[in-house]
Order: structure tokens, then C-alpha cells, then sequence
């Protein structure tokens, strides 16, 4: 990455009128860059001191701004003073969206590696996890879900045969195919835990030899109550933060 192009834009967003602090604008200005992909997810930004000089604010200023990004958890300092974008991610709790939908709100490209795609009569746990008799048939797709090439999540979705009836069908996007066949889920019941990743999930993910998974299990619900999908993905929790809103 060359700076001049990211301090064009930081310069770009600091020239207008705002009653904010300036340490604020850098702030939100320094998210922008990221948001419009100017900096990547895990790239070094440009030092304190170019940051001050570029864009006419002082040291101080800079460093309050890059403080307040740290302890947010949106930058990281790593050794030899090099401060980068955070390669974690945040899903919120509140709302219900696709792996897709959540990469791109973030300015992150989602990405999908197909592991298997089969259709085959359920397991008791599937029968009752979807509200299904033994004799309907389920189509099961386990794929690796990537953030700007980075691995994030191993996902298994099962789903009734009847609402994919051709897997090969689907592309990167699940609730893209759901949202066109008529079958998009408009709520859904989400349990979560903690576990050690195994040999398999940790090569998958290229995560580290201690890792830990943060595990969701999601079931969907149609309109009319009917269940359409059951899905358990594993996010790596050394990158992955799920984030809850408490009101009172």
C-alpha cells in the first residue's frame, strides 16, 4: 500500500465544516479510508508523524485519534511501532444477516470455498432440528467463509430438500438463492458456545494451534412458521467478535 493515496482521501474527508474535535475526524475519517477499502483489513496506516504533517494536525491530535481507535479494537499496534487496521470482525447480535451482507456492511469482500454439497435423508437431530419427518430429504452445505481472502468461519446449513432442490444452484450467497426461490427466513433462533477447534477446523481456518471457536446455531423461520434452515458455523474466536446492544 502507498500512503499518498489513503491521505488524499483522510485529507478529503477533514476539509469540511464539522463541530466535531478534530481527533473525532480523524477518527471517523480513519474508518472511512477502511469502509471504502483505501486500507485494508490488517494493513499498517501511515505513521504519526506523516498523519501530522500530511494533514496539518499535531501530534497530539494524531495520537489521541489512533489511541481511541486502539482501545475501540478497530486498530492494533504491533512491534516496531507499526499500527494496523484490525483484522477482527463484529457481528451484531440484534439483527438477523447473512455472513454476505455482514462482510459488506464492513467494507470487507465476503467470500465462499465450497467443501460439500449433498442431498440425503436426516439425521434425528436434523429431523428435529427443522421440524421434519425421516422421510423428507435434506440438502446439507458445508462451505469456508473468507473476509478479504482472510478465513473467518467453517458453516454447516442444512436445510428441507424442498426449498433447494438443486444445491449446485447456489452461489456465495445462501439468502441470495432463499430471497429468489420465495423461501427467505424473516426471524430466526440463534444459541452460541465456546470450544476448542480440532485438527480439521484449524487447518481450514489457518488458525493457530490453541485456537478457540466462538460456535453459533441458527434456526430460520418463514413467515408461516415453517422452518427453512438450521445452520451451525464456527467463527475462529482469535478474529471473530460477536457484539450485543442492552437497552433499559
Amino acid at each position: 500500500m502507498t500512503d499518498q493515496p489513503v491521505l488524499d482521501f483522510l485529507a478529503e474527508q477533514l476539509s469540511g465544516p464539522s463541530d466535531e474535535p478534530l481527533y473525532r475526524q480523524l477518527e471517523t475519517a480513519l474508518k472511512q479510508a477502511v469502509a471504502a477499502s483505501h486500507i485494508k483489513r490488517g494493513a499498517v496506516i501511515p505513521s504519526e508523524r506523516v498523519l501530522s504533517g500530511v494533514l496539518g494536525l499535531s501530534r497530539v491530535t494524531v495520537r489521541k485519534a489512533i489511541d481511541g481507535l486502539v482501545s475501540d479494537g478497530f486498530l492494533d499496534r504491533r512491534q516496531g511501532a507499526k499500527t494496523v487496521v484490525s483484522s477482527r470482525v463484529e457481528k451484531s447480535l440484534a439483527t438477523m444477516t447473512s455472513f454476505s451482507e455482514d462482510m459488506r456492511s464492513r467494507g470487507l469482500d465476503p467470500g465462499c470455498t465450497w467443501i460439500s454439497r449433498e442431498i440425503s435423508r436426516p439425521s434425528p437431530a436434523e429431523m428435529m432440528a427443522l421440524g421434519i419427518s425421516g422421510a423428507e430429504k435434506v440438502v446439507r452445505l458445508r462451505r469456508l467463509r473468507t473476509a478479504n481472502g482472510l478465513p473467518i468461519a467453517v458453516e454447516l446449513a442444512t436445510l428441507p430438500a424442498r426449498f433447494v432442490p438443486d444445491p449446485q444452484a447456489i452461489g456465495d450467497s445462501l439468502y441470495e438463492y432463499l430471497e429468489t426461490a420465495g423461501a427467505l427466513p424473516v426471524r430466526a433462533l440463534q444459541r452460541m458456545q465456546a470450544k476448542p477447534a480440532s485438527e480439521e477446523e484449524r487447518q481450514l481456518l489457518a488458525a493457530p494451534d490453541d485456537a478457540s471457536l466462538l460456535i453459533m446455531e441458527r434456526r430460520c423461520f418463514l413467515a408461516d412458521g415453517q422452518i427453512v434452515e438450521f445452520t451451525q458455523t464456527k467463527y475462529r474466536g482469535d478474529v471473530y467478535d460477536f457484539v450485543i446492544e442492552l437497552i433499559r
